[in-house]
């Protein structure tokens, strides 16, 4: 498996293990039974898609009723990325995940850039192009299905030949999708020693990833043993952009300190 090491914005080297193309196959094809199921119990049981349908109306209502019909499929990666932390269950099941290539949790722009240039490298095109069937062009078959083998192909050729294993969109987006079989590893590395009266003060800590957690403790030990409080602001600044915390703690040392308590404080007790 290919690795990475990112230096981190706070100079701090995180490795990562790349998800394999496979795995990242075996993701896509898991998300595409779910889409295909979801089609299926659509078109056969509730008699509604593409060539019919069992709602009466007018033909611009039974066609906006289609679009809508397919929606939940063309923004299926983007809703679940960003409502499951980088993952869809496809990557859920196969245990790999979006990260931004500095090691923290994506922001939403990125998910958004990310999902769009599918239509580069993936499938977006294709399901437009059904859009276009729905509006009366039904003699495209053929063409549908090239375009969409052909979208598919370019996907996985930028993958198995860039250096961080990036489809299009991951390039414009700054992600990378990793493997999390070191999870464990990674869950250790954020443990801090609470006592039992402990009181957290930030609950929007939780909108921290183990990841973003990992990253903050490493960087945090390595600026104070350093005493590098330019790095200490940059780190405190980021956190405060992530979680949208206000700090009622004046010293950067102090919130950092606080901010990886609450964190596991909040993570061992939900």
């Amino acid at each position: 498996m290919k690795t990475l090491q990112i230096k981190t914005a706070q100079n701090v080297n995180i490795k990562f293990t790349l998800a394999s193309v496979f795995k990242r196959l075996g993701a896509f094809v898991v998300d595409n039974i779910l889409k295909f199921g979801y089609l299926y119990f659509g078109m056969k049981i509730f008699n509604i898609g593409l060539f019919d349908s069992g709602v009466d109306g007018d033909t611009w209502t039974l066609k906006a009723l289609d679009v809508l019909f397919f929606a939940p499929i063309t923004f299926y990666s983007l809703y679940s990325e960003i409502l499951m932390d980088g993952q869809t269950i496809g990557k859920k099941l196969l245990s790999i995940k979006v990260l931004n290539i500095d090691g923290f949790k994506p922001s939403i722009t990125d998910y958004v850039i990310r999902w769009f240039l599918r239509v580069v490298d993936f499938n977006l095109f294709a399901l437009l192009f059904i859009y276009i069937q729905l509006l009366g062009f039904d003699k495209y078959e053929v063409l549908l299905v090239l375009l969409f083998l052909f979208g598919k192909f370019i996907g996985f050729l930028l993958i198995l030949i860039t250096d961080k294993g990036q489809r299009f969109g991951d390039l414009i987006a700054n992600t990378i999708v990793v493997d999390l079989k070191d999870d464990v590893k990674f869950s250790q590395t954020i443990l801090e020693t609470l006592t039992e009266k402990y009181v957290p003060t930030y609950p929007n800590v939780i909108r921290l990833s183990d990841n973003d957690a990992r990253i903050i403790k490493e960087t945090f030990k390595t600026a104070n043993k350093l005493n590098d409080y330019k790095t200490l602001i940059k780190l405190r600044s980021k956190i405060l952009e992530v979680t949208e915390i206000k700090s009622v703690h004046k010293s950067d040392k102090e919130f950092i300190g606080v901010i990886l308590k609450d964190y596991n404080y909040y993570t061992q007790h939900m």
